[in-house]
C-alpha cells in the first residue's frame, strides 16, 4: 500500500467540496473556475452542476490545462471547458454567470481586489462567488518537535514567496469581497492536520512542484532527498505520537449584491 504521504490527491479537496456544496452550487449552474490547474476543482464543480450546468475553468499555464483536458477525457465528463488566457483577459461573454469559484489563486494575485472586481462583472445579480485559500500566517503548530515536515513545509511556502504570493490572503478574505460589492454570507476555516497514524501528501506535493520548488533557490535536490521523503517524513510522525497543524485553509462564499447590479 502506498504511503499517504506520497498520495498525490489535493491538499484540502474534501474542504472545497463541501465549501462549494454548502455555498449552494447545484445543478444547472454555469460556472467560472479561476486559476483552474489541473482540474481538481473544475471536475468536482460539474458533478454538483451536473448535464444541465456548465464549468468553464481558465489558467494561466498551459501545461496544467493540458492534463486537465486528459482527465476529463478519462472521466467521460462532458460539461467541463478550459481556456488558456491570463485573469487580465477574461471578457464578458453573452450568458453571464452564476458562479465564480477559485482555489489557491488570489493567493498569488497582485491586486487580488481588482481581480475580483473584475470577475464580479461576469456574474449575474445575485451569482455566487466562493473562494477556497491557504494561510501560512499561524502555523506550523505542534506540541513535539518535528523537524522534517516543518523544514518541508518551508520549502512549499518558499516557492508561493519566491512566486508572489501573500501568506495572510486567506485571513483577508472578508474584506476582499465586502470590499468588491458582495453580499459575504459565509466565512470558514480549517486546519489541515497530520497524526501519528494520519499524514497528508507532503511528499507528493514536493514531487509535483520539485522543478519550480529547485528553480527558488530554497533548497537543493540532494537536501531533499525525494526517493526517501516520503519513507522519513512517515516515520517521524509515527514516532511522534502528536498531532502536527500544518496549515490553515480559509474558504468564504456571497453573492453579487442585486442593488449594485
Amino acid at each position: 500500500m502506498m504511503d499517504d504521504d506520497m498520495i498525490s490527491m489535493p491538499i484540502g479537496q474534501d474542504f472545497t467540496r463541501r465549501l462549494l456544496e454548502d455555498a449552494g452550487l447545484t445543478a444547472g449552474m454555469r460556472v467560472l473556475d479561476l486559476g483552474c490547474g489541473g482540474g481538481d476543482v473544475s471536475i468536482l464543480a460539474a458533478r454538483l452542476v451536473g448535464e444541465t450546468g456548465q464549468v468553464h475553468g481558465i489558467d494561466i499555464e498551459a501545461g496544467p490545462l493540458n492534463r486537465a483536458g486528459e482527465r476529463i477525457k478519462e472521466l467521460g465528463l462532458s460539461n467541463i471547458n478550459f481556456s488558456h488566457l491570463p485573469n487580465e483577459e477574461i471578457q464578458q461573454d453573452d450568458e453571464p454567470f452564476d458562479a465564480v469559484i477559485g482555489r489557491r489563486v488570489l493567493l498569488y494575485l497582485p491586486d487580488p481586489a481588482a481581480a475580483i472586481a473584475r470577475v464580479s462583472q461576469l456574474l449575474r445579480p445575485g451569482g455566487l462567488i466562493a473562494l477556497h485559500e491557504h494561510s501560512a500566517t499561524m502555523t506550523p503548530a505542534s506540541l513535539a518537535d518535528l523537524p522534517l515536515p516543518v523544514w518541508v513545509r518551508g520549502w512549499a511556502w518558499a516557492l508561493s514567496y519566491h512566486e508572489g504570493a501573500d501568506p495572510a490572503r486567506g485571513l483577508r478574505r472578508y474584506g476582499l469581497l465586502s470590499g468588491a460589492g458582495f453580499d459575504v454570507a459565509d466565512v470558514r476555516a480549517e486546519a489541515v492536520l497530520q497524526t501519528p497514524t494520519r499524514g497528508y501528501p507532503l511528499a507528493g506535493l514536493v514531487q509535483a512542484v520539485l522543478p519550480r520548488i529547485l528553480a527558488s533557490g530554497a533548497v537543493t535536490e540532494a537536501e531533499i532527498g525525494l526517493e526517501t521523503l516520503a519513507a522519513r517524513l512517515a516515520d517521524e510522525r509515527r514516532q511522534s505520537n502528536a498531532t502536527y497543524v500544518a496549515d490553515m485553509m480559509f474558504g468564504a462564499w456571497g453573492h453579487k449584491s442585486r442593488e449594485a447590479a
